[in-house]
């Protein structure tokens, strides 16, 4: 599923990062990378942007960012 199908509160896991190398490696530069866990604190209202924390450090992305991550949801109660 892609990161802009997760809502506020909802934590997952990175599978694959589809994006040009530019891109790519600018995400990776904030810790966005394959394995790595991120929950999402919030989005605008138009859900054009949204802000997830990776790693204690708070990220904001566009949309057309955020539809070329690729995540795992985490279910319901798991804990981390």
């Amino acid at each position: 599923m892609q990161l802009t199908e997760l809502k506020k509160g909802d934590r997952g896991t990175i599978l694959r990062i589809q994006a040009d190398p530019e891109l790519r490696n600018r995400l990776h530069s904030f810790g966005i990378i394959p394995g790595e866990e991120l929950e999402v604190k919030g989005c605008s209202l138009a859900r054009q942007t949204m802000e997830i924390d990776v790693d204690g450090t708070l990220i904001a992305l566009r949309k057309e960012e955020a539809e070329k991550i690729e995540v795992e949801k985490e279910a319901p109660g798991a804990n981390s």
